[in-house]
């Protein structure tokens, strides 16, 4: 019975980002889905899969892989790499007799790589993959200058998956689980022990997601493989509301109080504007409309202020890759006069949407006293609304 363990409890830190690399969608799906998708695609584990992540990133990766239909055992990792590999390991199947650990930022594997390490990790113990360096390595002492340069012939570049009977690699972790000298990857822990590692042949596209470049790399394997379908990084949407006025009511514009007589009735707040956005929103990333999401029959929306909803909106569009590039909003409304408040709109508006100001322009018209704004007896709003995909 084969099993994996993925490894994904790293920071950012080298990629510039403020949270775990892997969440970070890469054409479309987030990096560890594509890493999970890797193995599971494999149809190699029936022994399944355990990813290992930082503990503030279990609720996402459980959910990104739930959405992406994926089945996963995800775990909280340790202080450092070989005690979440550990903690992997014994989040592992009991029957597995082989467990192949890899990194959660390789999602470039191929089935070819993973199948090499498993047929040699059951034919001698271990199957780690490994590509022929193209560069000759210096070897320098403390001050850069070189001591020595090793035939390049002898060496590889190791990568993962890095496979084990599970025996082995169980009895290599608890006998180095109190090391003060921590190893770099599962492999060295087995070299310690005395035990010959066997590499396997890996592939120059496994790479590791590190650096910005890395992921720019990633970008254009992924598009050569997939026949060159990128997703697409613009998308528009538009959104049209409407609400009636009313005595007794605020009227809340864009997420600011204009003074009148009358209010705009509704559910929430009734902002006629922000809600106008939001479908513009939703239907640029195709997530449906406001109806779906806050609907006018659940008590917990009844009053709720329409900036908060517009915060939600923007966290769905982030989880899926999105940021929002630009908002225009035009407002139809006959009375009250709206130009004294239109720079306080668009200032809340950019706040939420998390853009510069320069990104959000906000309009009011008339209708020359035709139709229900015309009469005074309702407002009604456009919103069209840009989203960008990240760069992965």
């Amino acid at each position: 019975m084969n099993a994996a363990v993925i490894v994904a409890a790293g920071r950012g830190t080298r990629m510039g980002l403020d949270r775990n690399k892997v969440l970070t969608p890469l054409c479309g799906q987030p990096v560890i889905v594509r890493t999970v998708r890797a193995f599971a695609d494999t149809g190699l584990f029936d022994g399944g899969i355990v990813v290992v992540t930082g503990a503030c990133d279990v609720a996402d990766v459980r959910a990104m892989l739930g959405q992406a239909g994926l089945c996963a055992t995800v775990v909280p990792g340790g202080a450092d790499r070989q005690q979440s590999v550990s903690l992997g390991l014994a989040a592992c199947d009991a029957q597995a007799d082989v467990i192949a650990i890899h990194d959660g930022a390789r999602p470039l594997v191929t089935r070819d790589v993973i199948a090499r390490t498993l047929e040699s990790a059951r034919e001698t113990g271990s199957g780690v993959a490994a590509v022929a360096l193209k560069d000759t390595i210096k070897r320098v002492d403390a001050h850069g200058v070189v001591v020595d340069t090793p035939p390049r012939d002898a060496l590889r570049a190791v990568q993962t998956p890095q496979t084990f009977s599970a025996a082995l690699i169980r009895q290599a972790h608890a006998l180095y689980a109190d090391s003060g000298a921590r190893a770099t990857d599962d492999a060295m822990l087995v070299e310690r022990m005395g035990h010959a590692v066997r590499l396997t042949q890996g592939d120059v596209e496994n790479i590791k997601l590190t650096t910005p470049e890395d992921m720019l790399l990633a970008q254009q394997v992924i598009l050569r493989r997939e026949d060159g379908k990128e997703p697409m990084r613009m998308r528009i949407g538009h959104g049209y509301d409407v609400h009636r006025l009313v005595e007794g009511r605020k009227l809340i514009l864009c997420g600011v109080e204009v003074p009148h007589t009358l209010g705009l009735l509704g559910h929430s707040d009734a902002d006629v504007a922000l809600h106008a956005l939001m479908d513009a929103l939703l239907g640029a990333a195709a997530l449906g409309d406001i109806g779906r999401h806050f609907p006018d029959t659940d008590p917990a929306y009844a009053g709720a202020d329409s900036a908060r909803l517009l915060d939600h909106v923007v966290a769905l569009l982030q989880a899926r890759g999105y940021a929002v590039g630009n908002a225009d909003i035009t407002i139809i409304c006959q009375r009250p006069k709206l130009k004294d408040y239109i720079e306080a709109m668009r200032k809340t508006v950019a706040a939420h949407l998390l853009v510069d100001e320069d990104c959000v322009n906000v309009k009011a018209t008339t209708t020359e006293k035709l139709g229900f704004e015309g009469e005074g007896l309702g407002i009604s709003c456009h919103a069209v609304a840009c989203i960008e995909r990240r760069q992965p």
